[in-house]
Parts: structure tokens; sequence; C-alpha cells
């Protein structure tokens, strides 16, 4: 998990405010407020998320199943491909 590591204060500033984003989200619900307002926040939140998990799986995939070579691979290919599948599908 060496890039995760390399990328930790990236990643717990993006958590921090995924977080403040939820926090926001329980103030709407604790001040009663429209309903339009609370699940588009919530619509915020699950965006922050999937952009931070296609992220660390687009890394995940870099680091782990792609190899080093100066020629790629089939598998090198085919691991790419799918990440920008993930990245697209997430957003």
């Amino acid at each position: 998990m060496a890039h995760i590591v390399s990328n930790r204060d990236k990643i717990i500033k993006r958590l921090r405010r995924i977080k403040g984003q939820v926090e926001g989200v329980e103030r709407l619900i604790e001040g009663e407020q429209d309903c339009f307002k609370v699940l588009q926040s919530l619509a915020a939140c699950r965006g922050a998320l999937n952009g931070l998990f296609a992220e660390l799986t687009q890394e995940h995939l870099m680091n782990h199943v792609v190899s080093n070579s100066v020629k790629p691979t089939k598998q090198d290919k085919a691991a790419l491909e799918l990440a920008e599948i993930i990245k697209t599908y997430w957003k």
C-alpha cells in the first residue's frame, strides 16, 4: 500500500471534506430542511466518495497489476482499460 502512504495527506484531506459534507447532511436533516436540499447534498457526498474510490482503485491497478516494463503486455492494456471503465462508471 505504498501508493496510499505516499498520498496519505491528500487522501486524509479529501476524507475530511467528505466528512464535512456528511455532517452538513446531518445538519440539514436536524434542521428539517427541504428534501431537495438533503437529497442534493447526499448526491454530492456520494459523488465525492465515488471519486475517491475510483482514484484509489486506479492507483491500485497501476501499482499492483500493471507491470513496469517498457513494452505493455496484454494484461497491462486490459488493466488500463479496466481503470478507465471504473473511473467513468464511478463518476
